[in-house]
């Protein structure tokens, strides 16, 4: 019997981004509505390129299905791309926010920068 790896480490991978979040960094991202709309435009292109990719009929990539558990919806696209693709941009948008400086990452109106572009004093002319 195989270990389902693939599922396994797509799993933690959301567990442990998740846990950066509300434990460590708690930057509110996961609480921001226009995360979510974000999250899912970019899920909605990765269901038009990973469909095409992984499709059973004429695959690109393949997979070795014992070491994946989880089924392939829709259009035969694995259900742990979903999950690594959850940690991967949410791993970077955390990422983006915390290196942004002086910015109050609780504060769902800023994004990375827009604190020090209202702070900046008016030029002379």
């Amino acid at each position: 019997m195989t270990v389902p790896e693939y599922t396994i480490l797509a799993a933690t991978s959301v567990v442990v981004v998740v846990l950066l979040e509300t434990r460590v960094w708690r930057t509110g991202l996961l609480r921001r509505p226009a995360w979510w709309v974000s999250l899912g435009i970019c899920l909605f292109f990765m269901v038009l390129v990973n469909g095409w990719l992984t499709k059973l009929s004429a695959p690109v990539v393949l997979y070795d299905d014992a070491r994946r558990l989880l089924p392939r919806v829709p259009w035969d696209i694995p259900m742990e791309d979903y999950l690594f693709g959850f940690s991967l941009i949410t791993l970077v948008t955390l990422l983006w926010i915390r290196a942004a400086p002086d910015e109050a990452p609780d504060d769902p109106s800023l994004t990375p920068g827009a604190a020090s572009r209202r702070r900046r004093p008016p030029s002379s002319p």
